[in-house]
């Protein structure tokens, strides 16, 4: 497969999983509130998980639009929104993991973790785009 077909697949996939958990966040933040990961045994706040709702909405446009213009401008501009969530997602999700099960926290590290390592990969995969 070529540079471009991985690129479009993993901004697909990442924009994708932004959309949503988006509609999910925003449209029915109780029951996205309800994942052992998300609320943690913490008090629900409804403005919160509509506000990180719209965000990953946001962000999935980013991320949607380099799928179509697959320019190593546009896709690191959008990888780069990516991931000035996901770095810092995982990281205050490190120092959180006292409110999880044992169980709970390896597939969510695992996910947040994955959740990072596919932006870095698709990156170093632009370095073989031209800039047109």
């Amino acid at each position: 497969m070529s540079t471009r077909t991985w690129l479009r697949a993993g901004l697909v996939f990442l924009g994708a999983v932004q959309f949503g958990v988006g509609c999910w966040a925003l449209l029915l933040p109780r029951s996205f509130f309800a994942i052992p990961w998300v609320g943690m045994r913490m008090p629900y706040n409804a403005h919160l998980m509509m506000d990180y709702g719209a965000m990953s909405l946001a962000t999935s446009v980013a991320l949607g639009v380099s799928v179509f213009i697959v320019r190593r401008s546009m896709v690191r501009t959008a990888l780069a929104v990516y991931l000035m969530f996901a770095v810092p997602h995982l990281a205050i999700h490190l120092r959180l993991l006292h409110h999880l099960t044992p169980g709970e926290r390896v597939p969510l590290l695992v996910a947040l973790s994955v959740a990072v390592m596919i932006p870095l990969v698709l990156w170093a995969l632009t370095s073989r785009l031209e800039e047109t």
